[in-house]
């Protein structure tokens, strides 16, 4: 998770829709191999791992992010997190990418790295921005430096060493909104002045952006065609 981002919506970010929808995404996407010991790299405030210690069966996480300031220990429904800003080594069942690649230069190499410190069987969950025609000032704010498609990530993920084991879009049901967003800032000069699209809505607006894509959960296994977002699920050999 991006801590530009969360410093934005602050503590918003626990109801906004759309870190819901990706967490209820994630949910789906572990529901056969709920993790234990979770290695959350790139991990900001640690939303994603510490909503699986609190929603799932997990039993600690290590959230890693060159973006800390100190090293520190908190807990969350009695349950160990660990904050690092680097780490040698990993014991973890599963390790998160959760919007991470696309803020370095080598991909490649940052995913092999993690690979390199767990264990064989090891699984990965890795979510990327979708397509460069959606390139806007949004990338540019967040110092992005590519989206992907599907075939392009899973390419990554293979050049790492991993094994690719389900891959799809997400978020279809709001690209057509997110089009005309940035079809309208990009008409406006948006690109020299580049900012987050991460907004705060209504209760009611946000409620309905969740729900939307909430009903998108149970079929975005299917969905190898189109969305905002990236997700696949990759394990080391």
């Amino acid at each position: 998770m991006d801590l530009k981002e969360e410093h934005l919506l602050g503590q918003m970010v626990k109801t906004h829709w759309y870190y819901k929808a990706k967490l209820a995404a994630l949910m789906a996407t572990i529901r056969d191999a709920p993790p234990k010991q979770i290695l959350d790299v790139g991990a900001g405030s640690g939303y994603f791992s510490k909503a699986l210690l609190e929603q799932a069966d997990g039993l600690s996480a290590l959230c890693v992010d060159c973006g800390y300031a100190d090293d520190r220990d908190e807990s969350i429904a009695g349950k160990p997190v660990a904050f690092r800003k680097t780490i040698c080594a990993s014991d973890a069942d599963l390790v998160l990418m959760m919007d991470v690649i696309e803020h370095v230069e080598d991909d490649v190499a940052l995913v092999a790295e993690y690979v390199g410190k767990v264990r064989s069987g090891t699984n990965f969950i890795v979510t990327v921005p979708a397509f460069m025609w959606l390139w806007s000032g949004h990338d540019v704010f967040l110092e992005h430096y590519r989206r992907y498609t599907l075939a392009q990530l899973t390419g990554v993920l293979r050049a790492a060493g991993l094994v690719v084991d389900a891959g799809q879009y997400f978020y279809a049901s709001v690209l057509p909104l997110v089009v005309g967003v940035r079809a309208g800032k990009r008409l406006a000069g948006g690109m020299r002045h580049p900012e987050s699209d991460m907004r705060t809505y209504s209760a009611a607006v946000n409620s309905l952006l969740y729900a939307v894509c909430r009903l998108e959960v149970a079929i975005m296994r299917y969905n190898r065609l189109a969305g905002t977002s990236v997700l696949v699920r990759a394990h080391k050999p």
